[in-house]
């Protein structure tokens, strides 16, 4: 077969059934031998070493019990007389050595002499106690194994030791000589193999065809699949009579068991007719028999024809007529798919509109030739409807049709119902209204009798009217009219609208009570976000806010945030709580001020991050403890820039990395440490440090602007560096204008906060520091040496208020701190006054007796100054004040 297919052969991969036998018959052979041979190493290492251990213990016993010995051990030199006897021994009885020692180890006796006199290396403990002991040890020579026997005196005691050692090699030479057999053996066997594979590889190949295993495996899975995969029972009769197979399809029709091949056709319970036909084997084609309830037409050919096997083959195929099924069945199967139809074509969005309008569509297309639908004004706010009916007015929302130019109220239209006429009862109700003949005007007419005679003069003849009807309460009324179609509404068509209409109505409320929630959740959001920008010289920022569509995803809990901190600096912050809704739009609310209170403390960002995450824990214990929605996940990026020196500190918790955009135009994400989610806690938040220079972006988002569910996040990422290193030159709001158009999706289903901010640098002229010795005279050079500057900058007015803080502030410094001591001027919108020590101790505002002399000073520093506060830094801290500026100094 390989040469039939143009496949060359291969004895690895062999195609027929004898090839792979003997391939296996090959593999058996190999491991038996291999076994075998592993059998006879194994057996004669154990006889080896057993034979080993029985003649050490032999030459060492002999020679220990020999005349003379303890003579010889007792005699002033031993050696002299054992050596000679030792080494004639040892060659005489094939061992390695014989040693003899006295009772210390000491070897009297060695093969080597220069061994004589030094320690026996071996366990003599248990013949110094008279016992006779052997071991098995790795020597110089190889593994040995060597036994250790006293030598007892004539009072019994032991007067010595002999020990004998034979290496195992020695002895082990009885697996060599069996090799030869064993190969042979195998030989003969695989000779054997190979002729028995070629005999039933040619005897196969007769009986197959030349088709190999694989070719056969093939055919038969396809027969199988085939016959069992058709839609026509199949039946397979021998010459003698009996049923040889019946696929799947033949024993659903003739209801026969599983187990029913092997017996004769005439005892499977068929009619007598089936019977005789399939037991036959004569040709039928087409042939009605009546098998149970169903109608089979049978056809059945020979299969000896052309030199086959005796017997038949029989078709079956199901021709029962559904009788009991009439046209108005295939009417309840069309509606029936009309309402499946409608549930997916109404309600797609949670726009109550919307929904109306695809209501309108869907009937005047598959049902009326009009459609119109009326709603309560509360619904079209997204408000709970009272009462239901005419009390209230409704308005037209959705019109559909196969012409505008009709009599019926258009879009936008007020409509009062009437409450005498049945239209106005109906809706009062919760009934369905229908009229069948518009022109009898049995009383529809009295809602605008003028307008009614126009519908009828356009050709509308028949109408059906369905409240919309929701929990109980009417949200407005659908009505379906007919013109072009000549047959009017019927009962049915009333119970199919009413089905219609009422699927339809819990989508429109679904949509009302959404957008009752989104409306709250966006008057909430609105009110928790940032209103304006504060002021600040340290940045230039612009931001953009935006929610997920109406109906995918609503308002989430993203947010952003630009917090003023002390000595000119700003903190950005950006957050993202997973989830939609009041919520989320709360549990941000919550987290943005938790950032407020902590950035007041004027904590680093590693800490600030670690207090937030704390306070997450303790909400998601307290509310899963109510059994209430804790914080499902968020996520927060806070970062700190100071003006005075361009140094940019932040950390993430779970956030994407920020973007920075060098003056150059490079756009690098920023390689902040990642932190877990805030929530999860156990593990520390990290700081990244970086130096910007000046006209450098901080871009910060949340991941609604990078991922989409047609985009994968990582192409977002990409696309988003591209479009920012494109749009360096840009200001801020330019940018976030370009980075929205390029970003954006067209439905966005998660909201998305994007803040970009473009450092400024604080002229130097506007900074000033002085380093001061911790002596007190200094205070004096301090307090001059302050108001040179602040009369240089034309701020004389605030030299005595000034000179006063920075003089309390210096000397406490002094007095209480340690290292040393730096004062910093930076005239910002404030004049910002910064004392720095070494000290980690801050001081306390206290209210002085009347009888302490001191205690007065920070009191005074607090009322002259607007705000002031302690920094710590990792070398220390930072005492700061803020006096307001006159508005000619700003």
């Amino acid at each position: 077969m390989a040469a039939r297919y143009g496949r060359p052969r291969s004895v690895l991969r062999m195609r027929t059934v004898a090839g792979q036998v003997f391939l296996l018959q090959l593999a058996i052979v190999v491991l038996l031998v291999a076994a075998a041979m592993v059998a006879l190493v194994l057996q004669s290492r154990s006889d080896s070493e057993r034979e080993a251990r029985n003649r050490s213990v032999a030459v060492a016993e002999t020679f220990a019990h020999s005349p003379g010995i303890e003579a010889a051990l007792k005699s002033p030199d031993p050696t002299a007389v054992l050596q000679p006897r030792a080494e004639e021994a040892r060659k005489r009885s094939g061992v390695d050595f014989i040693v003899v020692t006295n009772t210390d180890g000491i070897r009297y006796t060695h093969p080597l002499p220069d061994r004589i006199g030094k320690k026996f290396v071996g366990n003599l403990g248990p013949a110094l106690a008279g016992d006779v002991t052997t071991e098995k040890i790795i020597g110089t020579i190889g593994p040995l194994v060597q036994a250790v026997v006293p030598v007892k005196g004539r009072d019994g005691s032991v007067v010595g030791l002999v020990s004998a050692g034979i290496t195992i090699a020695h002895v082990s030479n009885v697996v060599e000589e069996q090799f030869p057999l064993l190969f042979a053996a195998t030989g003969a066997v695989l000779l054997v193999t190979t002729g028995g594979t070629a005999l039933v590889t040619r005897r196969l190949r007769r009986q197959t065809h030349g088709l190999g295993p694989a070719e056969m495996t093939r055919m038969y899975e396809h027969h199988d699949a085939v016959l069992h995969a058709v839609r026509e029972g199949v039946l397979i009769v021998g010459g003698d009579g009996r049923l040889m197979l019946a696929n799947d399809e033949a024993r659903r029709l003739l209801n026969l068991p599983s187990d029913v091949e092997g017996g004769p056709v005439t005892e499977l319970g068929l009619d007598p007719l089936t019977a005789r036909l399939l037991a036959s084997g004569r040709t039928a084609t087409d042939e009605v028999h009546l098998v149970g309830d169903r109608l089979l037409a049978v056809n059945q050919r020979p299969t000896d024809q052309d030199g086959g096997p005796p017997g038949s083959v029989a078709t079956l195929r199901d021709t029962t007529e559904l009788r009991a099924l009439t046209g108005k069945a295939d009417v309840a199967r069309g509606r029936l798919k009309l309402l499946y139809d409608a549930g997916t074509e109404i309600g797609t969005t949670l726009d109550v509109v919307r929904t109306c309008e695809e209501l309108a569509e869907f009937a005047a297309a598959r049902f009326a030739d009009y459609a119109t639908v009326d709603l309560v004004e509360e619904v079209l706010r997204g408000e709970e409807p009272t009462a239901a009916g005419t009390n209230h007015d409704m308005r037209r929302v959705a019109f559909r049709g196969r012409r505008d130019d009709t009599a019926l109220y258009p879009l936008g239209k007020l409509i009062h119902f009437v409450p005498s006429t049945p239209l106005g009862f109906g809706i009062r109700r919760g009934e369905a209204v229908m009229e069948a003949d518009l022109a009898a005007y049995a009383g529809w007419q009295e809602q605008d009798p003028v307008r009614a005679r126009k519908l009828v003069e356009h050709g509308i003849h028949s109408l059906i009217a369905v409240p919309l009807r929701a929990r109980g309460v009417i949200l407005g009324v659908a009505m379906f009219w007919r013109s072009e179609k000549p047959e009017p509404f019927e009962e049915e068509d009333l119970s199919l609208a009413e089905e219609l209409v009422a699927r339809a109505a819990v989508s429109i409320d679904n949509a009302r009570r959404y957008t009752r929630e989104h409306t709250m959740a966006v008057t909430l959001q609105r009110s928790l976000l940032p209103r304006g920008l504060p002021e600040q010289n340290a940045i230039d920022v612009a931001y953009r806010y935006r929610p997920a569509q109406a109906g995918l995803g609503g308002v989430g809990g993203d947010w952003f945030d630009i917090i003023p901190l002390p000595g000119a600096r700003v903190a950005l912050v950006v957050g993202d709580v997973v989830g939609h809704g009041l919520h989320a739009a709360a549990t941000m609310g919550r987290l943005r001020t938790a950032v407020h209170n902590f950035s007041s403390l004027d904590l680093p960002p590693d800490e600030l991050l670690w207090h937030l995450d704390e306070l997450v824990a303790r909400i998601d214990q307290d509310e899963t403890a109510d059994g209430t929605e804790g914080v499902t996940g968020a996520t927060c990026i806070y970062v700190i820039y100071n003006p005075v020196s361009g140094h940019c500190t932040m950390s993430r918790a779970g956030h994407l990395q920020p973007v920075i955009v060098h003056p150059d135009g490079t756009a690098v994400f920023a390689d902040v440490p990642g932190g877990p989610p805030l929530g999860l806690g156990g593990l520390p938040f990290e700081t990244l440090d970086l130096q910007l220079p000046e006209d450098s972006r901080l871009v910060l988002y949340t991941d609604g602007l990078v991922e989409d569910r047609d985009r994968d996040i990582d192409d977002g990422l990409a696309l988003l560096r591209q479009t920012l290193a494109e749009h360096a030159d840009r200001t801020p709001e330019e940018t976030c204008e370009a980075v929205l158009k390029e970003l954006l999706p067209e439905h966005p289903r998660d909201d998305i906060a994007l803040l970009v901010g473009r450092t400024r640098v604080l002229d130097s002229s506007r900074v000033t520091d002085w380093e001061v010795p911790s002596d007190p005279s200094a205070v004096a050079e301090v307090r001059s040496a302050v108001s040179r500057k602040l009369a240089e900058w034309g701020l004389e007015e605030e030299a005595f208020t000034t000179e006063l803080i920075l003089s309390e502030l210096v000397t406490n410094a002094i007095r209480y701190a340690t290292g040393p001591i730096r004062v910093r001027l930076i005239r910002d919108r404030s004049l910002i006054c910064e004392v720095s020590d070494h000290s980690s101790t801050s001081p306390h505002l206290r209210q002085a007796a009347t009888t302490d002399e001191g205690g007065r000073g920070l009191f005074l520093v607090a009322q002259f100054a607007e705000r002031w506060g302690t920094r710590y830094t990792p070398d220390g801290k930072v005492i700061w004040t803020e006096q307001p500026l006159p508005a000619e100094g700003q």
